[in-house]
This record gives C-alpha cells, sequence and structure tokens, in this order.
C-alpha cells in the first residue's frame, strides 16, 4: 500500500479521501481501502520523509511527494508497475463480472416468491410446480456456455 499511495502522490498532490477514491477507481469499484489503513499508511510515509504535507483549504492534509520518495519510486519502479497493474486486472475483472444485473433478477425472483408463496391459496402442487421452475433455471444456467 506504501508504494501505491506514494505513485499516486508523486502523480498529484492529494488527500487521504482522494486516494480512496483513487484506487477505488482503479479497482474497478471492488476494492476501497479503509481510512483505516490509508491515514496510518500517510502517517508512515510522512515519518518516513517520503511524502511532506502541504498547505490546503479545509481541515484535509494534502500530501505531496518529497525527492526521497521520488527516489523510492525510481528505486522499485518494477514493483510499482506490477502493483498497479494488479489494480487495473482487479479493477478489468471487476467490470466483466459486474453483478448487478444478476442481483436485481435475483431480487425480483424472491419478491414474487415471496408474494406468490404467502397467498391463502398456495397448496402443494403450486409449491412442487414453483421448485420445478427453479430447478429448471438452475439446470439452464450451469450448462450455459
Amino acid at each position: 500500500m506504501k508504494l501505491v499511495l506514494l505513485k499516486l502522490i508523486a502523480d498529484a498532490p492529494r488527500h487521504g479521501y482522494d486516494l480512496i477514491r483513487e484506487i477505488e477507481g482503479l479497482a474497478g469499484g471492488s476494492y476501497a481501502p479503509s481510512p483505516g489503513v490509508i491515514y496510518p499508511t500517510l502517517s508512515t510515509l510522512d515519518d518516513m520523509g517520503l511524502i511532506d504535507e502541504q498547505k490546503s483549504e479545509g481541515a484535509k492534509k494534502r500530501f505531496a511527494v518529497t525527492d526521497e520518495g521520488r527516489q523510492l519510486l525510481k528505486d522499485n519502479a518494477e514493483i510499482v508497475e506490477a502493483l498497479f497493474a494488479r489494480l487495473a486486472a482487479v479493477g478489468a475483472e471487476s467490470e466483466r463480472t459486474d453483478g448487478a444485473p444478476i442481483r436485481r433478477a435475483m431480487g425480483n425472483l424472491r419478491q414474487v416468491l415471496q408474494t406468490r408463496l404467502m397467498r391463502a391459496d398456495v397448496n402443494e402442487d403450486t409449491l412442487h410446480a414453483v421448485a420445478g421452475l427453479l430447478d429448471e433455471a438452475a439446470q439452464k444456467i450451469e450448462r450455459l456456455k
């Protein structure tokens, strides 16, 4: 995380919330580091002399990379590149497997089942018919290529 934050700060001075959102964007929304990860790491980078707090408006601390930080990035360029490639891969996978349509359909199914199965006229035949439809849908999904 140190190298990722350092690289992002080297690209443009930032504050913690900006860093959280940037990493979340790079990961396609599938990962967003918590403030409990970001802020202690920023403190460590500051203590190590790799970043400096800049003057900014408001209460947010904005950081810029120091010459020592730039040197560390240069010395670890391959690792930094690999870390950002991994974030990009996570982002691409997240985009490819976005489950929003599936979650929506599952929510619809749940609602329909609850509404239909709570009716007074539900009998054993209805329950078997619903189970059969669900089994059929599961088999079709299983066989998708």
